[in-house]
């Protein structure tokens, strides 16, 4: 496709939507068996009324007239079986085409990068994922055989005229190149069309995806009628964008009507007098040019309405294969399998940065020996948390080297690094589903006695008995039937059931209630007792039983040593820091 120039229909994108028919070749091939039986049946009712008016009404005879009927009657239940099976197989097609590639997508983005989820909006994917998707399906459901159904038929009705008679036939075809320019104009504004409405599907679904997820922080800064007045202006440009294809519409498919009672007019004026006045046209003729009229400028006025759908699937297609053409996976080109790791983490003049040119990491290294508890602190913004992400390969470092027992992160398969190790997050995120699946996330070798014993192991297994149905419990979306502590808790037990070799904690104390902070600690104190543990820490008590502490700022890390060492440095990073936030704590 040149530059300047759009074109109309995209036969590279389409034929890319080709290759995810080839596990249903045989219902493809069928569907066209079935267009091609719908084309002929289509001319027949017209040609045996016609037989049907010269051979029996004109001669006043009744001796065939009975066999048209009921010929007429076979041919319109044939072609009404054949229409069921041709409306249900295209739509069967559509909608399996259709979850092959929702599979692709979801799958696609289940392997992209955090930094992918950091510059996208979760309503526009949503967007892609689901109402593309639909739209996607009526591209063979409501488009693609559609069009091929009616153009066969035209063709097919555009032979049987002229076969039947050719000057009758040139009058007929004397519209067809006004409407033909007409319908090209028509299908080439309206894909822009379509483009715009589709760009503000996704602006609304984003809008009000993110406002629903933030409505409290809205009604707490009173700002609902700031948020109405956005909605409205959002919702004006949808409304705008559609309102453009109802005017398209509007100007075309009148115009396709005039077209037909027009060109009908002019048969019945000039056909009339032929038969009146010379005989070369016979009242059958007459009458079968009549009914054919309709059938060619019909399909012609719903092609044009069918290929608003068939861009409309274009459009979306085109969408979600620019989220599958995304290149942004953390590259898995590791062969070690780590099955159990002792535990040693190194991270070595580490560089990294999630904006260029704004370096979050500027050169770090330390060192946590096997079984160590290591603790983090430091301002907010220091780079705690993107320790986390990068020794999980969130995110790929721009230099330097992170290892764990000796071997290089980006050797190890991103499947078996992430097995054995877990975080527990400072924002806990549950899913509407039961505290027994939350915990598990589905795995079918984790089974609810394990779960149980887990639970009694850091001690929690009471707390989940007193909620409805126990371990059976539905939490809502995010979790909402539980309070802060409670979700972190179930966060404790989802990352100790797993086993893990490391252990990450984004640890988050300051917001619940005494005896919720109580049991998190005592499920700290159990699940890092014997294995590599990097807490970013936010209480004190977590901070003195450290193994070593690791103090950082604004990318950097200014001081390591234990609780102790650290103190008694005169001026000391850390000993301010413990002055100013942590002894207020131990003194309360």
């Amino acid at each position: 496709m040149s530059k300047g120039k759009e074109s109309i229909f995209d036969f590279k994108l389409f034929r890319r939507l080709f290759e995810y028919i080839k596990p249903y070749k045989f219902v493809f091939f069928g569907l066209i068996v079935l267009v091609v039986i719908l084309a002929v049946f289509s001319v027949a009712t017209p040609k045996i009324t016609q037989f049907a008016i010269d051979d029996s009404i004109a001669k006043q005879e009744a001796k065939d007239f009975l066999f048209y009927i009921m010929l007429m009657l076979g041919v319109l239940i044939l072609q009404t079986f054949f229409q069921l099976l041709f409306i249900y197989y295209a739509t069967w097609l559509g909608q399996n085409l259709v979850m092959d590639v929702r599979v692709k997508l979801f799958d696609h983005l289940l392997k992209f990068k955090m930094k992918y989820y950091d510059n996208s909006s979760v309503g526009v994917l949503i967007t892609r994922a689901v109402t593309d998707m639909e739209r996607i399906a009526d591209i063979f459901g409501q488009g693609l055989f559609m069009i091929v159904r009616d153009l066969l038929t035209m063709s097919v009705v555009f032979g049987v005229m002229v076969y039947t008679n050719v000057k009758l036939s040139l009058i007929v075809f004397l519209m067809l190149p006004v409407l033909l320019y007409a319908t090209r104009v028509f299908q080439k504004y309206m894909k822009k069309a379509f483009e715009e409405v589709r760009t503000e599907v996704s602006n609304l679904n984003s809008f009000v995806q993110e406002r629903l997820t933030g409505m409290k922080i809205l009604q707490l800064f009173t700002r609902e009628s700031v948020e109405s007045n956005n909605f409205k202006t959002i919702n004006e440009r949808h409304k705008k964008g559609w309102l453009k294809t109802v005017w398209y519409n509007s100007i075309f498919f009148p115009l396709a009507d005039l077209s037909s009672s027009i060109t009908i007019g002019l048969v019945a004026w000039y056909g009339g007098l032929n038969v009146v006045l010379e005989g070369s046209v016979t009242q059958g003729v007459l009458v079968s040019f009549i009914m054919f009229i309709p059938m060619l400028f019909r399909p012609l006025r719903q092609i044009a309405d069918k290929f608003n759908t068939l861009q409309m699937g274009m459009v979306a297609a085109n969408r979600v294969f620019k989220v599958i053409d995304t290149t942004s996976q953390i590259d898995d080109h590791g062969k070690y399998v780590a099955e159990h790791f002792k535990g040693d983490i190194s991270f070595e003049n580490v560089y990294f940065n999630y904006v260029d040119d704004e370096p979050v990491l500027k050169g770090i290294s330390f060192d946590v020996k096997a079984g160590e508890t290591v603790a983090i602190v430091g301002a907010t913004g220091a780079g705690k948390s993107t320790i986390i992400n990068l020794l999980n390969r969130f995110y790929e470092i721009n230099d330097g080297t992170i290892s764990v027992d000796g071997v290089n992160i980006k050797d190890v398969t991103l499947g078996s690094l992430r097995t054995q190790i877990a975080v527990v997050l400072q924002d806990v995120f549950l899913f509407a589903d039961t505290i027994l699946n939350n915990i598990t996330l589905n795995h079918p070798e984790i089974t609810e006695e394990q779960v149980q014993e887990a639970a009694k192991d850091i001690g929690i297994h009471d707390f989940i008995m007193t909620l409805p149905n126990g371990y059976h419990y539905n939490v809502k979306e995010r979790g909402v039937m539980l309070s802060s502590g409670q979700r972190q808790l179930i966060s404790f037990l989802r990352a100790y059931v797993t086993n893990p070799s490391i252990l990450v904690l984004d640890e988050a104390t300051s917001s619940v209630d005494s005896y919720s902070e109580q049991l998190i600690q005592n499920a700290t104190d159990k699940i890092t007792k014997g294995r590599t543990s990097i807490v970013i820490a936010h209480r004190l008590a977590t901070i003195k039983k450290a193994d070593k502490i690791i103090v950082m700022d604004a990318g950097e890390i200014v001081e390591q040593g234990t609780h102790n060492e650290l103190l008694k440095k005169a001026d000391g990073y850390y000993k301010n820091l413990y002055e100013v936030q942590f002894l207020q704590e131990e003194v309360a």
